[in-house]
């Protein structure tokens, strides 16, 4: 226990100089140190910052049916050439496929012969090439290529990495800085934009496809009322104008090497001014070359922008394209065609935009709620446990700077949540060091010597600490795993508090004692009250007990009626979560939410009616803050376009009712987005519940595993209950906060279960009643102590934490109280009841004495 090696020591104490470094680093801002520095920083999320979040979705059903009608023309051609007849050439996009019927059986083989030329090969992981299209034959003559699973997942992957590519060059030319483009999931991008306030401009460069194709015009079909074939009907930029184009493409627009907006020097027009590599400048000349005298349209996301007639053979590989533009369309159109086409339409399917002056508040409120959290937990260590508890605090301030280094060699993103994981993480960061305080005070009070009380201590404690945390990172993990966005950075930043406090509780606080240890050689351990001392040697022992020392209390008394009462109250509580229901979030049910500020107070009836008028649904508008600001809140919209036109419509009216309103903060998230965030919520829950029965399963034995388990779900109710009569909005944020419930009350059990197990082995012939008192009485000081210090930090959180985690503090509060009265009157009952006859197999059961005859 006293001896550390001297490698021991430097090594520690190099630990935290190393991460004290890496920590100062975010000190200052990354502009300050060379190039060559390996600075890592934490950089702030959009909620703290301002900016602007985009999900955007590749649709891939163009992409199919792309591919299909290339396959077509190809099929067209070939039959044409191999001299084969057939009928009903037709894309089947539902099934995935292409069909036609071959008139003369015997032209079959030649036909699916001339088909399969048309495939592509798809490289598959095990490095073997095969055909992205299969074509059978029927006896009847027709014949099908449909598209392999295999061609379909090339196509969509190529698609989604080419879209990434040219979205990532689109927001290049805008000059945003810092925007982080990637991918998420299988045909979606994730993009977000640091101090964009308004993303629209953004979000109407990513939606268009900006496709440029050059395609020869057919007169002759003009007037046709239907399209024949190789031709297709396409609007051009005047209303009711129409032309008719061949479907072929003479020159790509792939082919540009540079488009730059200007000005004609005969009219002064806004015009674009592109160039051809070689490939399109030969392409280019071979066509104007063999067409004088015939109309060239010009084709941008199928909408013909001029169609000149060619006067003469172009082979210098420039060109230009007029129409009705303006110097911001030419520019925009410029920049489209210099950072190449979509192959395939973006959809905007969620959104989440923060203004700088709501990112600047929601950064005071978390530092306040840190700061105090920090406050009170210190206070509460040092008077409760003295000397050790003063160091159990220097232990935790090494932890928030080792934990900000974890963060800062991920280079993590910090968001609200996850100031809200680094508040928590004083609160349970210090559990551990009230294990080992609590055991060290039990060890002496039974007549140890300070030495082997020390020892004894970090010994036994140890197993319970390693126990009770792991708990906590199986939750962080489900959360990981299944959550989204922010939430996921709280799921990192409390996972990390954790794998640090088990470090800083059990090695640096060892060390700190030690050291004192050596250096003072005390006759007794400051862990016990001493009437007579002076101020600073009552500083040094512990003020106050939250219970005293021989508490003896028989909870197992009340077990029947803790269980009914339980019972009862999580049956009201999933009642309640039927009817009248949970309040759910943005995230959780779609639609649309705004918060804004108006230049002075604003006149709420004006801003209803504004809103109203835009027959977007049951529009809800609430001020709150002061006079100028106000929530607005719209149902889902359907699709994710209506719900991207919707912001654009509420911004247009709400200018026009109080211009020079500020829009502090924008979500808004499309159905199958909602649907979706909602089931990973639900399946972090169920899989932490699954994975906290194995793991208990696996360390005790089956009794409490089952105890722990259906505690932890009672106790979810009963959380889930207090949402519906508070009001709290169930959304990502509280999924994470009720997966920390659990984490702690997971915590929170095992500790109590560890001493039973304990006393089974020590008291092998006392009845389990008076040893599950008996263990519950022993750790009764620890269960308080820790609900003490989680509850010092997450009052600030609710009081000063802002809108967005004053209601993830209050379930907090409501949670801790719910899991510390259910380690007692829930599990511990459980336990007794399912144990009887096998945790204690000689003890008479339960019942009525039989009388002494």
């Amino acid at each position: 226990m006293l001896h550390f090696a001297r490698w021991k020591t430097v090594t520690i104490l190099a630990v935290c100089l190393i991460g004290t470094l890496i920590a100062m680093v975010n000190l200052a801002p990354r502009s300050a140190f060379p190039s060559w520095f390996p600075a890592r920083q934490v950089s702030l999320g959009l909620d703290l910052r301002g900016g602007s979040y985009l999900l955007l979705e590749v649709d891939l059903n163009t992409v199919v049916r792309e591919r299909l009608e290339s396959m077509i023309d190809g099929a067209r051609t070939r039959l044409r050439t191999g001299n084969i007849r057939y009928v009903n050439l037709a894309a089947d996009a539902a099934n995935r496929r292409m069909g036609l019927r071959v008139l003369d059986a015997a032209q079959v083989p030649a036909a699916v012969a001339a088909l399969r030329e048309l495939a592509n090969p798809v490289t598959m992981s095990t490095g073997q090439n095969v055909p992205d299209i299969d074509v059978t034959s029927e006896p009847d003559g027709q014949i099908w290529a449909t598209l392999t699973e295999a061609g379909l997942r090339a196509k969509a992957s190529s698609a989604v990495e080419q879209s990434i590519e040219i979205v990532r060059r689109r927001i290049d030319e805008t000059g945003v800085a810092e925007a982080l483009i990637a991918r998420q999931g299988q045909s979606r991008i994730l993009v977000t934009l640091p101090g964009v306030e308004d993303p629209n401009r953004i979000k109407e460069l990513l939606g268009r496809t900006a496709r440029m194709t050059f395609h020869l015009v057919d007169e002759n079909a003009a007037l046709a009322s239907t399209p024949p074939p190789g031709v297709m009907f396409l609007p051009g930029e005047r209303p009711g104008e129409r032309f008719a184009v061949r479907r072929r493409v003479e020159v790509d627009g792939a082919n540009l090497t540079n488009a730059r907006a200007g000005q004609d020097s005969r009219n002064g027009e806004w015009v674009v001014n592109f160039q051809f590599d070689s490939v399109g400048t030969r392409r280019f000349a071979q066509i104007t070359r063999e067409n004088v005298g015939r109309p060239f349209a010009v084709v941008l996301d199928d909408k013909v922008i001029t169609a000149p007639v060619i006067r003469e053979p172009i082979t210098g590989g420039q060109g230009q394209i007029s129409g009705s533009f303006n110097a911001q369309s030419a520019n925009e159109l410029s920049v489209l065609l210099r950072a190449g086409a979509l192959p395939a339409p973006l959809t905007v399917v969620e959104e989440r935009t923060v203004g700088p002056e709501l990112g600047a508040d929601a950064i005071r409120a978390g530092m306040i709620a840190l700061a105090a959290g920090t406050a009170f937990v210190f206070l509460y260590m040092g008077l409760a446990y003295g000397l050790f508890g003063w160091l159990a605090n220097i232990a935790l301030v090494f932890n928030i700077i080792l934990m900000m280094a974890g963060l800062s060699l991920l280079e993590a993103t910090l968001t609200l949540p996850g100031i809200a994981g680094i508040v928590l993480t004083l609160g349970t960061a210090l559990d551990a060091n009230i294990l080992i305080n609590e055991r060290i005070r039990e060890e002496i009070k039974n007549g140890r010597t300070p030495i082997n009380a020390l020892e004894a201590g970090y010994t036994k404690a140890s197993g319970t600490i390693m126990d009770s945390n792991l708990t906590n990172l199986i939750a962080m993990a489900c959360l990981y795993g299944f959550g989204s966005g922010p939430v996921k950075g709280f799921a990192v930043t409390v996972a990390i508090g954790t794998v640090v406090q088990m470090w800083t509780a059990t090695v640096l606080t060892r060390l700190m004692v030690s050291w004192w240890y050596r250096r003072t050689r005390p006759k007794e351990l400051p862990v016990i009250e001493r009437p007579g001392l002076t101020l600073m040697q009552r500083l040094a022992r512990p003020l106050f007990r939250i219970v005293p020392d021989d508490t003896r209390i028989r909870f197992m008394r009340g077990a029947r009626i803790g269980l009914l009462t339980s019972a009862v109250l999580s049956t009201a509580s999933v009642a309640l979560a039927f009817y009248p229901g949970l309040e759910k979030g943005i995230d959780f049910k779609g639609g649309l939410e705004m918060e804004v500020r108006t230049p002075g107070p604003g006149d709420i009836g004006a801003l209803r009616s504004a809103v109203s008028g835009l027959n977007l649904g049951d529009a809800t508008i609430l001020q709150f803050g002061d006079h100028s600001t106000y929530a607005i809140r719209l149902p889902a919209q359907g699709d994710e376009g209506a719900v991207q036109n919707a912001v654009n419509a509420v911004r247009g009216a709400l200018e026009n009712v109080a211009a020079g309103t500020r829009i502090l903060r924008v979500e808004a998230v499309g159905n199958r987005v909602s649907d979706e965030l909602f089931l990973g919520g639900m399946l972090a829950l169920g899989l932490s519940f699954l994975a906290m029965l194995a793991y208990i399963w696996i360390r005790f034995e089956w009794e409490f595993a089952i105890a722990g388990v259906v505690t932890l779900m009672l106790d979810t109710t009963k959380v889930i209950g207090v949402m519906v009569v508070t009001g709290i909005e169930f959304n990502l944020t509280t999924v994470a906060a009720i997966l920390t419930i659990i984490g702690f009350n997971a915590n929170d059990k095992v500790v109590v279960f560890d001493r039973m197990r304990e006393n089974l082995r020590k008291f092998k012939t006392m009845p389990l009643e008076q040893l599950v008192d008996l263990s519950i009485n022993e750790t009764l000081n620890r269960t308080l102590g820790t609900s003490m210090t989680l509850l010092l930090s997450a009052v600030p959180l609710a009081l000063f934490g802002g809108e967005t985690l004053s209601g993830f503090g209050w379930l907090m509060i409501a949670g801790i109280v719910i899991g510390t009265s259910s380690s007692t009157f829930i599990a511990a009952p459980i336990v007794l009841f399912t144990g009887r006859t096998r945790l204690r197999k000689d003890e008479p059961p339960a019942g009525p004495k039989p009388a002494k005859g």
